[in-house]
């Protein structure tokens, strides 16, 4: 029999910044725009992040070794088509369902996530990140207090 082993809440301590982004244009459009403003060389990974079947999310991620940062900029929303049962009026449509990465934020388009051990670099970036002109809206998340926090680690 397998012992399982559950990572504590107080035992996972890491000191990120959380920045939610509000903006129309598509993921690959938004990187561009963020590594031209904040001098970043975000990429997209390899693997998407999947949370059980609540949606696979893309993540862009790049580690600033200069300034012992590591960015990642995730979207908050995904959307799957999915079968609709036998016998029902409308099964040659499909029906789309929409999951979002942080339900509590279900407007949010996109999470900068910045893990850093500096103090206050976060106001200087969400400056810069409101200086984007198809960025609509940014403000820093409080992580400590979202419910949904675990999706966040990755």
């Amino acid at each position: 029999m397998a012992a399982i082993h559950k990572i504590s809440e107080d035992f996972y301590e890491e000191t990120f910044t959380l920045i939610a982004l509000h903006s129309s244009i598509e993921d690959f459009m938004l990187v561009y725009a963020l590594n031209s403003c904040l001098k970043t060389k975000l990429k997209r990974s390899v693997n998407d992040l999947e949370i059980s079947q609540s949606g696979s999310f893309p993540i862009f991620d790049w580690r600033d070794e200069v300034n012992d940062r590591y960015f990642t900029l995730v979207s908050n929303n995904d959307v799957k088509e999915e079968e609709l049962s036998i016998g029902n009026l409308f099964q040659d449509q499909p029906s789309f369902t929409k999951y979002h990465l942080v339900p509590e934020y279900r407007d949010v388009d996109y999470f900068l996530k910045i893990e850093h051990d500096e103090i206050d670099v976060e106001e200087e970036i969400l400056k810069s990140v409101l200086a984007i002109p198809k960025i609509i809206t940014a403000y820093i998340v409080d992580a400590s207090k979202l419910k949904s926090k675990n999706n966040l680690i990755f």
